[in-house]
């Protein structure tokens, strides 16, 4: 019966992953032996077959151990991976389990902030159990710090990656359900740094009905491609399980609202507007 495999993931400051699994000594491999990371597919109907796969090879690395190395260099598309062992024996490639994580290297990373695109990679373990790698490939990037709900509005500072901030520029929350205009508010900027402040006013005047989520953009500059604002840069795979920000009540014609901001699935950022009533 074959021997669960386990794997240590050691992550660096660059984005690389190394990948060290443990086996039972002696264990041959041969030439094709390799580390698989497929990609989990949301759509199986519009998945490239061309870009789902990625083989590191895998050699050894000591009695019973085997190493594979993720440079930061290669490129993964957004999304999840799941991580197996093929060793090269004819059999399936079989998934890996989660070892010990040193993921030190990505608290608090801070690349260069003139970086064309900005690769992240944390391993963690599925909901069975299994290592998978939670991948981002963004470039610009805007990466949300500190965030403050005050009883005027959300201030938000984050560091803006791959761009620099000119005249006009801007953040905007947009609306995920149609028929809503998105709003623009002033960046104040100091560098590649930036701050601003989303009014409690201007989301009640737009609300509708139930809970309307609004994602939260950065424009660097007039007429420039929004960026999406994100929480990338630490060593946490799922914010939206990690960090928890208050909703504040905020008075609205015929009633209260609340108003507050999240982390998505995606780790994306985003603020959520409900009625007091739909939260109940």
């Amino acid at each position: 019966m074959p021997v669960d495999l386990k794997a240590d993931c050691i992550a660096d400051s660059a984005g690389g992953l190394t990948f060290d699994l443990n086996v039972p000594q002696g264990t041959g491999t041969s030439w094709s032996a390799a580390l698989v990371l497929r990609l989990r597919a949301v759509d199986p109907v519009v998945a490239d077959p061309d870009d789902d796969e990625v083989r590191l090879p895998l050699g050894p690395n000591g009695p019973g151990r085997l190493r594979a190395v993720l440079p930061s260099t290669v490129a993964l598309a957004e999304g999840r991976w799941h991580a197996y062992a093929d060793l090269g024996d004819g059999a399936d490639p079989r998934r890996l389990l989660p070892g010990v994580n040193d993921l030190r290297s990505l608290v608090d990373r801070r690349p260069l902030a003139g970086i064309g695109r900005l690769g992240v990679r944390i391993p963690y373990a599925t909901k069975l159990g299994n290592l998978a790698l939670r991948s981002w490939l963004r470039g610009p990037h805007a990466e949300a710090g500190d965030i403050l709900v005050a009883p005027e509005g959300i201030t938000v500072t984050g560091r803006l990656y791959g761009a620099s901030p000119a005249a006009g520029a801007q953040a905007e929350a947009r609306p995920r359900h149609t028929g809503r205009d998105p709003l623009a508010v002033p960046l104040a900027v100091d560098g590649s740094d930036f701050r601003f402040t989303l009014p409690y006013g201007d989301l009640v005047a737009q609300w509708r009905s139930g809970s309307e989520p609004w994602d939260l953009w950065l424009r660097p500059a007039a007429g420039a491609p929004q960026v999406r604002i994100a929480r990338l840069l630490d060593d946490v795979p799922e914010k939206e399980q990690v960090f928890s920000y208050p909703a504040r009540a905020v008075p609205a014609p015929g009633g209260e609202l609340r108003i507050g901001p999240y982390y998505t699935l995606d780790n994306d950022l985003a603020v959520r507007v409900t009625d007091r009533a739909d939260q109940d």
